[in-house]
């Protein structure tokens, strides 16, 4: 009977600091959200303005002067579409690096999970990519006597949502982790970065690349993240193994990303 009050007792308790947690961390967002173009005239418009002055630099970029290959949807639409899920990702990452760091007070003052800081961060790029979603409605708004439809598919972005939120999530916790002893590589990771978006299909088309090359970007998880919303946008329901594949992907990443942040989480408090 007394196991089964203390076993009671400790479900009510993890439940209070779930709840607390998660107000934490809601706050944080908030606060991220906000502080992200504070003191800007148009303040969080620009969540909406960036993607769309990136696409149209882009756009006439690889339009006029370098070309765009073999692409199976409107140009404009496939440039900003590929600029907001790369966003996305690089927008938590890069921002979750330095979580642990930042929140040093936070983390001797108060008895949050630390896996909260790197959340909000994660989360708060989740809200961004919902104002960039506009900004990309507006662009096939614009873009319809060029041919673009719209198609149901678009809903199906909340199945898709998740599994990139998993794999950002799992980075995220694995660099923040990593720079509490190594602030060095917030130097390595933004060369990484680009890089990485080079060997990512965000303006350009694979039919563009060699087949050594196309083997590469095959293994490039954001190649497949990119491509499953695309066919999303052009009214293509990915196939089951696509759904697979990313969510296998994005728990894999998550479950390793956990795994380096347990195993040094007792530390950060040291090496801060």
């Amino acid at each position: 009977m007394a196991q089964n009050t203390l076993t009671g007792k400790q479900i009510k308790a993890n439940g209070l600091q779930f709840k607390k947690s998660m107000v934490i961390m809601w706050t944080m967002v908030k606060k991220n959200v906000k502080n992200q173009y504070r003191r800007s005239v148009l303040g969080i418009f620009w969540t909406v303005l960036n993607p769309l002055l990136t696409m149209l630099v882009m756009a006439f970029v690889f339009s006029n002067i370098f070309g765009r290959g073999d692409i199976n949807m409107d140009y404009p639409v496939y440039v900003l579409s590929g600029n907001i899920v790369f966003g996305l990702m690089r927008t938590a990452t890069v921002t979750s690096l330095p979580c642990m760091v930042n929140n040093y007070d936070l983390l001797t003052k108060t008895r949050v999970p630390y896996f909260v800081f790197p959340a909000s961060n994660v989360v708060s790029s989740l809200v961004n990519f919902g104002f960039s979603l506009i900004a990309l409605i507006i662009v096939m708004l614009i873009r319809i006597p060029a041919g673009v439809e719209f198609h149901w598919t678009l809903l199906m972005i909340i199945v898709w949502l998740p599994s990139i939120f998993l794999f950002s999530l799992g980075i995220s916790l694995a660099l923040c982790s990593i720079y509490v002893r190594f602030r060095d590589i917030k130097h390595f990771y933004n060369v990484f970065l680009t890089l990485w978006m080079y060997l990512t299909p965000v303006f350009y088309a694979p039919s563009l690349l060699n087949s050594t090359v196309r083997k590469v970007l095959f293994v490039n998880p954001m190649y497949h993240y990119l491509d499953y919303f695309r066919s999303l946008i052009i009214g293509v329901v990915p196939s089951w193994q696509t759904h697979v594949l990313v969510y296998a992907i994005g728990i894999v990443t998550m479950l390793l990303g956990w795994l380096v942040f347990k195993s040094q989480r007792k530390s950060f408090i040291i090496y801060i």
